[in-house]
């Protein structure tokens, strides 16, 4: 090999022509903005679990549903939450309980029931945001190298073809200079491919904890009026 051949990382980027150097930088810029999207969902889910954890906690210690709503509906909320499903659950629970004197239908445990799941798919919806683009990332990434590399390799043997006598050292820096984008892909998908599969690991924990909550939140607003922990006045239509 031609050792007049510089094949330094950053002599084969300088070198590459421009297209192969616009793969690299795209790619480049996939991993930044895929790291940043990990590292921010892993604080959000992390976040969100603490702020469960905490709700149930005071759900479970208090007899006072009605002081609870207000002390959560007094409180800003930043990203997803249980709260807001007790929140929603209980704002409908009072309201069905006006409409109908007290006297809860089936129905009217249903639409309860319904009005929980709905902000439940909201709180999904927002856990789920940039998750698309983590599973984007790492399935698109590798053909990008790759369209990279094809390139690189093209113009490699079209200069090939203007020499009158070819040589392993007057075509291997092209050809390497090709192949950088090719790891630079798999640099940029495999951190995005393991980033999500971990964070959906954690979200379908986090559907599961809400889910629970739900239920948990409705068997207690269906308990008896013996146990206090809501008004007395309310009767129950099973």
């Amino acid at each position: 090999m031609n050792v007049g051949h510089d094949l330094g990382l950053l002599a084969l980027l300088s070198n590459a022509s421009l297209l192969v150097k616009l793969v690299i930088l795209i790619l480049l810029g996939m991993s930044i903005v895929s790291w940043w999207h990990m590292i921010r969902k892993l604080a959000s889910f992390s976040e969100t679990l603490n702020r469960a954890d905490e709700c149930e906690k005071a759900f479970q210690s208090t007899t006072d549903f009605e002081g609870l709503y207000q002390k959560i509906s007094t409180t800003k909320i930043r990203g997803a939450s249980t709260e807001r499903i007790f929140e929603a659950g209980f704002r409908e629970f009072t309201r069905q309980r006006k409409r109908s004197n007290g006297v809860l239908s089936t129905a009217q445990w249903d639409r309860i029931r319904r009005v929980m799941r709905a902000v439940y798919q909201k709180e999904m919806t927002l856990l789920e945001a940039n998750l698309s683009f983590l599973a984007t990332v790492s399935s698109v990434s590798p053909y990008i190298g790759l369209f990279g590399t094809v390139w690189g390799i093209m113009n490699s043997f079209r200069g090939l073809a203007a020499v009158s006598q070819a040589s392993l050292s007057s075509v291997a820096p092209g050809i390497a200079e090709a192949l950088v984008a090719t790891a630079m892909g798999l640099f940029a998908a495999i951190p995005a491919v393991i980033g999500f599969n971990h964070l959906l690991r954690k979200l379908e924990g986090l559907s599961n904890l809400m889910e629970a909550f739900i239920e948990e939140v409705f068997d207690a607003l269906q308990s008896s009026p013996e146990t206090g922990k809501w008004p007395s006045d309310v009767k129950l239509v099973r």
